[in-house]
């Protein structure tokens, strides 16, 4: 077994076999790792605002720099966000249309995780495009989950990503890997979202565990993301069949929002609904996932309505 070649500040070695694999399975021209996504979408949102000569990000009102980010893009960038909407599913090019004069970009996070893990579907993604496009505004794609999305498109990678101009996907969620981020599109683009990187600190001196891990992950992981939808699917079909409520109603990808009538058990991850009296969690498959049965995994949560 050949020893991985160390990268130096991010440049060469497995860093580099990373980058190319990535540009590769996404259709881009080029792609650049980070070690994280917050870095990744901050560095290619200030690039488009820099280079429109706009501050408006138009995103959804539940997108991760929002809930997750501590307001950055605006603090650290001077980015000004344009909420499309704020309902549990993805925006509409109507949305879109409704935020009047120049958009430096628009961002699309898919699966949208925190409205439930939600998709649009193929033909709704198409139109959302067409819509950026005939406005002269480029989207962009918060693809963290999107190799677990391509099975509910019933297309491939490159096929999602060429609706886009540039794409984040993430290497530690669904994949599994350490941890990093991709950032693909253009090469010019890529170039200065290398420039940002340097400058918000993300030049390590060695990125090799998070690019050995993530290629790793491409290569056992990303094949079976087909099978991770289809045991979502048939979970959430079995946890309603025992008294839960699922959202959405049919997972659009290997993840889902699972209710239960009784309140948040003490030392687990679950929270309030907005029912009172009910609380909810989220349902991941993973690979450890298939291991076990659906009614084995069913018993385990079925345990807590009959404690």
């Amino acid at each position: 077994m050949t020893e991985p070649e160390r990268d130096v500040y991010g440049a060469g070695g497995e860093v580099a076999l990373l980058e190319k694999e990535v540009a590769e399975l996404l259709g881009k021209p080029a792609a650049v790792f980070l070690p994280t996504g917050v870095m990744a979408q901050q560095a290619v949102l200030r690039t488009y605002a820099d280079r429109s000569g706009s501050k408006r990000i138009a995103m959804h009102g539940l997108a991760h720099p929002l809930v997750h980010e501590l307001n950055a893009l605006e603090e650290v960038h001077g980015l000004r966000p344009e909420r499309m909407t704020t309902e549990l599913r993805q925006p509409r090019p109507d949305e879109l249309a409704a935020i009047p004069g120049k958009l430096a970009a628009v961002m699309l996070e898919l699966p949208l995780r925190d409205a439930g893990f939600v998709l649009p579907s193929w033909d709704e993604l198409i139109v959302f495009a067409e819509a950026c496009a005939e406005r002269d505004v480029p989207l962009h794609l918060d693809g963290a989950r999107l190799w677990e999305s391509t099975p509910y498109f019933g297309h491939d990678l490159a096929e999602v990503a060429a609706l886009a101009t540039t794409v984040y996907v993430s290497f530690y969620k669904g994949l599994g890997g350490m941890a990093g981020a991709a950032l693909a599109g253009p090469e010019d683009i890529v170039q200065e979202v290398r420039r940002w990187q340097r400058r918000l600190g993300g030049n390590l001196f060695t990125l090799l565990p998070y690019a050995v891990s993530a290629r790793e992950g491409l290569r056992t992981v990303l094949p079976k993301m087909g099978e991770f939808h289809q045991r979502a699917v048939e979970l959430a079909e079995a946890l309603v069949n025992k008294g839960f409520r699922v959202f959405p109603e049919r997972p659009h990808c290997n993840s889902f929002r699972l209710f239960a009538p009784i309140p948040p058990p003490s030392g687990a991850r679950w929270r309030p609904a907005d029912v009172p009296g009910w609380s909810w969690t989220e349902v991941v498959v993973t690979s450890s996932t298939l291991q076990r049965s659906v009614s084995e995994t069913v018993a385990d949560f079925a345990e807590l309505l009959d404690g």
